[in-house]
């Protein structure tokens, strides 16, 4: 899949399942639950054990229109190693730009991670595609309806602090994506197996999203 196509994927899902488990021989139920509920983008983390071949897995036998992408990629070596893995996209909570720049080479989507307008700015000159805002929890969707006037051009992805309540509003307020992590993937439901409530808890996020 080009990158372009892995753009237009993001920017019409909406949201990014940020999948960060120790048990990892949940994560193809965890995947395919959230799948289920409609969630389309799937972020593997690198702290779960053996991401890059979970994420080879997950990119061999995804489902068409699915997106596999790898989170908490710190440096140039663990991108080259998700890319060849077959990852769609790469996500840091940083900006590292020997890391985008293996991205840029290999023309896959990267949305490296800012928190201030000048670390934002850079960011994006440095090459990203999407500029990850982590942590979002202090910044609230107000802090993402002010770049919007001096920085219209940079696509913005909130992580940390976005939930199933306020995902809604920080795409109102000029995020393309959200990232969400713990407060979609709930740790009791996912050791219960209770894939079910999961699904739900998808779908009740993706319908409040309907119309933006």
């Amino acid at each position: 899949m080009t990158k372009d196509k892995v753009l237009e994927g993001l920017l019409a899902s909406k949201v990014v399942a940020v999948i960060r488990m120790t048990d990892a021989a949940k994560l193809a139920a965890v995947a395919a639950a959230l799948q289920e509920g409609g969630v389309r983008a799937l972020e593997v983390t690198m702290t779960v054990p053996g991401a890059v071949d979970l994420i080879r897995e997950m990119a061999r036998h995804k489902a068409p229109g699915v997106l596999v992408g790898a989170g908490t990629v710190l440096d140039a070596g663990t991108a080259s190693d998700v890319i060849g893995a077959g990852a769609d996209f790469v996500v840091s909570p940083v900006t590292d730009r020997d890391m985008i720049q293996a991205c840029r080479e290999a023309e896959v989507l990267v949305a490296p991670g800012a928190f201030t307008p000048t670390e934002i700015l850079a960011a994006w000159r440095a090459g990203a595609d999407i500029v990850k805002v982590f942590p979002a929890t202090s910044l609230g969707p107000q802090f993402f309806r002010d770049l919007r006037g001096p920085l219209p051009q940079i696509r913005l992805m909130p992580t940390g602090g976005v939930n199933i309540e306020n995902a809604r509003e920080f795409l109102a307020a000029g995020a393309c994506c959200v990232g969400i992590g713990t407060a979609l993937l709930d740790k009791t439901i996912i050791e219960k197996g209770d894939w079910e409530a999961l699904s739900t808890r998808a779908k009740r996020l993706i319908e409040s999203l309907r119309g933006l």
